[in-house]
């Protein structure tokens, strides 16, 4: 781990948490229990982990170290997380490389009040397909995914 890395640990076999190391023992990510506003916050790397082991996520294309740092310090106190558009995940892609993405949205099964969603990314096709279920009717939503 170094100055400016994306890391991640995991929660459980659903989700993974992510942040930017600050080099200095501590890790720029979004805070606050479930069901509150979340806002980015940096705190000591043994809360960031919370006994869990750390990851470093690799990028071939990369913002250097420093750029990294200022991004997430310029983030700090800021609120709007959102599970599937602005996540933690999204929040550190975005520190590193100027371009939020979270490869657990494109692959996350949604279940919320009886229906299920599956989030397929189509990459072959150019396009993010949603499907599931609503009452006794099957729906299928597809877009062009956005090209950066």
């Amino acid at each position: 781990m170094a100055r400016g890395d994306h890391i991640y640990v995991r929660r459980g076999r659903r989700y993974s948490h992510h942040g930017v190391d600050c080099g200095d023992g501590s890790v720029i990510h979004y805070v606050g229990p479930r069901g509150s506003e979340r806002y980015v916050a940096r705190t000591p790397l043994e809360v960031f982990t919370a006994g869990s082991d750390v990851q470093v996520r690799p990028y071939a294309k990369r913002l250097s170290a420093e750029e990294t740092v200022l991004n997430a310090e310029s983030r700090l106190g800021s609120v709007g997380y959102r599970l599937v558009r602005n996540n933690c995940e999204h929040f550190a892609a975005w520190c590193c490389t100027g371009r939020a993405a979270s490869s657990q949205v494109r692959r996350w099964a949604l279940v919320t009040h009886g229906t299920v969603a599956w989030l397929v990314t189509a990459q072959s096709l150019g396009h993010l397909a949603v499907l599931g279920t609503v009452g006794a009717g099957l729906y299928a939503l597809a877009r062009p995914l956005r090209r950066r």
